[in-house]
């Protein structure tokens, strides 16, 4: 056993003698050390249950021969954190959960992890720590929301940020907006679309990490904590087998992921969380290999906020096993691989048939007949970005407009609701990628208040940040490289004339090469925003958003 270094023999005195400081039994310590990452906490809707799914999984560990211990990861809630400062302490959360695990599995010599996350950088953090650690590892997330329901019509947290824009422009009352309040988001979960939080957890089932469910089982049902027992039991299975997080996610299987992605029209974050697992897993994922996965990928799936189906109805149509059933008759996955399960792919999902076409669509029949995300790239983004396509209107998969540019989205916003943006335009936001944020902060407001005011079908939205999983139109982010880097989005100008061709992969600004060249020498780069704090330190690290913003060590 790993854990026999801090138990075993004469020179481990000490140790012990702090375990029985925690009250630890000699029957205990001659078990498996099982470290139980709990991401539980009372400020994030999506967390607030793990208490309870952490109780269950220890009683999963034990049934299993285990001995668990519970340590804690940190969580930011997005939606919380969305339109101020806080939204540039998000994204960098990934790479402080994924070593603050590693830091407490390593110190305290684990022999394996049941990691339990829920929320938008929570799930890849810890999925990175659990490719860099690599003791034998199993997940189970808290689970997703209930939609809402206003007046006959369901809902999600997107509804709430729509909402904003629509009393901007006179089509809310304050009254009608208080109502959305009161009941979008209804139960404790992540929220209820196929938000990044829900594609994550969907990909962590696709990838091999999660048990069948993991994804989809909403959080306030009891058949969630049976998830969690099994989850502590397998991961016991798991050491006696000695099957690791790297022996699971194996390039191959990080493809598989990809397909499911392209199948569901899960978030764009997806498009930074994977390469970067992949990079803790030794693995590489870049936006062409995306392209290529995506045109002979169906999009089968039309959930929140690309549709009008929830995570309650995806569950109950057969869920992500449905789905990778599906793309097996198009022979689009590799079923040969090992997962969480002792099992193999094949094995898992043979006999999971989808339970409602109009929520999960059968691959005769798919809403697109490619993947719900691309990525886009011309002389405005020669390094890629990307676009959830699932989510934008047929009308904007071809746009032209002049650009209207701001250096903050907050300068953005304010033009927006003043009445500023008309059809047509291509509202530009740039200096908020990962290192000129820095963070890379979502942009939910703007993109909604876009929707809210009635314009989804005429503007569209680029930027070097990134965009919530709740975002739809066409909303183009991850412009790389960012404004901060000198990236041609820095040489933009007001009035210059976009094109967009989704279909095509396409964005350029028809500027000619000469043009950009005179603007890219008078090109200052700008004084940092943060000059102090961890967001200095991140800035100072963090590589583009085609690479995942993942951090490089080297500098």
């Amino acid at each position: 056993m790993k854990s026999d270094a801090v138990k075993k023999g004469m020179a481990t005195a000490p140790q012990r003698s702090l375990f029985n400081a925690l009250g630890f039994t000699k029957e205990e310590l001659e078990r498996p050390l099982v470290g139980i990452v709990s991401s539980y906490n009372e400020i994030v809707p999506g967390h607030m249950n793990i208490d309870k799914i952490v109780e269950a999984v220890k009683k999963g560990v034990l049934m299993g021969g285990g001995t668990p211990i519970e340590f804690p990861a940190i969580a930011v809630c997005d939606g919380i954190a969305m339109g101020h400062t806080g939204m540039k302490y998000s994204l960098v959360t990934r790479d402080l959960i994924c070593d603050s695990t590693e830091c407490m599995a390593l110190a305290h010599q684990f022999d394996a992890l049941v990691m339990i996350p829920n929320c938008d950088k929570n799930v890849p953090g810890l999925l990175m720590a659990a490719a860099r650690v690599n003791v034998p590892t199993i997940f189970v997330s808290g689970g997703p929301m209930l939609a809402g329901h206003v007046r006959g019509k369901k809902t999600s947290l997107s509804t709430m940020f729509e909402a904003v824009g629509a009393h901007a422009a006179g089509k809310m009352t304050e009254e009608e907006v208080d109502e959305y309040v009161c009941n979008a988001c209804p139960t404790c979960g992540s929220c209820s679309g196929m938000f990044t939080a829900n594609s994550m957890n969907c990909l962590t089932e696709a990838i091999g990490m999660g048990l069948k469910g993991n994804g989809s089982i909403p959080a306030v049902y009891s058949q969630r904590l049976a998830l969690a027992k099994h989850a502590g039991m397998q991961v016991m299975e798991l050491y006696r087998q000695d099957i690791r997080p790297r022996d699971i996610m194996t390039a191959d299987a990080f493809k598989n992921a990809l397909a499911v992605d392209m199948a569901l029209g899960c978030s764009t974050n997806t498009m930074l969380h994977l390469p970067a697992i992949a990079h803790e897993a030794g693995v590489e994922i870049n936006p062409a290999m995306a392209n290529a996965v995506s045109e002979k990928t169906p999009n089968l799936c039309h959930l929140a906020p690309a549709g009008n189906t929830y995570m309650e109805e995806f569950n109950e149509a057969g869920g992500v096993y449905a789905v990778m059933n599906e793309l097996s008759k198009k022979n689009l996955l590799n079923l040969d691989l090992i997962t969480c399960t002792g099992k193999t792919v094949g094995d898992n999902i043979k006999g999971c048939e989808i339970r409602d076409t109009n929520c999960i669509r059968p691959v005769s029949d798919p809403f697109m007949e490619s993947g719900g995300i691309a990525a886009l790239s011309g002389n405005i983004a020669p390094d890629t970005c990307v676009v959830k396509k699932s989510a934008v209107l047929p009308e904007m998969m071809v746009h032209e407009g002049p650009a209207r540019v701001f250096d903050s989205e907050e300068d953005a916003i304010a033009a927006i609701k003043g009445g500023k943006i008309v059809p047509g335009d291509v509202v530009v936001i740039r200096y908020e990628g990962p290192k000129g944020g820095p963070g890379m902060r979502e942009m939910l407001n703007p993109t909604s208040v876009i929707e809210g005011m009635g314009l989804g079908s005429s503007v569209a939205l680029i930027t070097d940040g990134r965009f919530s999983g709740a975002s739809r139109g066409a909303s183009i982010g991850h412009v790389s490289p960012e404004a901060a880097l000198g990236g041609p989005i820095a040489l933009v100008e007001e009035g210059d004339i976009i094109a967009i061709d989704i279909p095509n992969l396409s964005i350029n600004v028809k500027v000619s090469d000469e043009e950009l060249a005179k603007r890219k020498e008078a090109w200052t780069p700008r004084e940092p925003k943060v000059k102090t704090g961890y967001l200095a330190r991140y800035a100072s690290l963090v590589t583009s958003a085609d690479k995942g913003a993942i951090l490089d060590h080297t500098k």
